[in-house]
């Protein structure tokens, strides 16, 4: 499996890695399958997601798709940040190995569940 030069980069040196002490909500994935799981911290300021980080136990490309959400949620609404697709993660990379496209998926589940749970509050 190929991995190309910008997940390597992520990867090596993820953005917005660790946790927000005191966060405003945090939303969970995994995948039982792969055993890839990915937090979402986010700290929300009049609903503009201000600062977000991640911790992410999984492979290269699990980690790569945590750092490239946080920077396209960062300074986003929580709707628009919402709306984040795994089309959108593996745009930024430019290609993702077809056995590692959900990992895309579960870094915007993540965050989908971050946003739920902030709104149920």
């Amino acid at each position: 499996m190929q991995y190309n030069e910008k997940m390597l980069k992520h990867f090596y040196n993820p953005h917005n890695q660790g946790s927000i002490k005191n966060a405003d909500t945090v939303g969970q994935a995994g995948n039982p399958i792969c055993g890839d799981i990915m937090k979402i911290y986010l700290k929300i300021d009049k609903n503009i997601i201000k600062n977000i980080k991640f911790e992410t136990m999984g492979c290269a490309a699990a980690i790569a798709a945590s750092s490239v959400l946080t920077d396209l949620a960062k300074g986003k609404t929580i709707q628009k940040a919402a709306l984040i697709s795994k089309d959108d993660i593996i745009k930024e990379f430019g290609a993702v190995p077809e056995v590692k496209v959900h990992c895309s998926l579960l870094a915007t589940e993540a965050l989908k569940e971050a946003i739920n749970n902030y709104q149920k509050k």
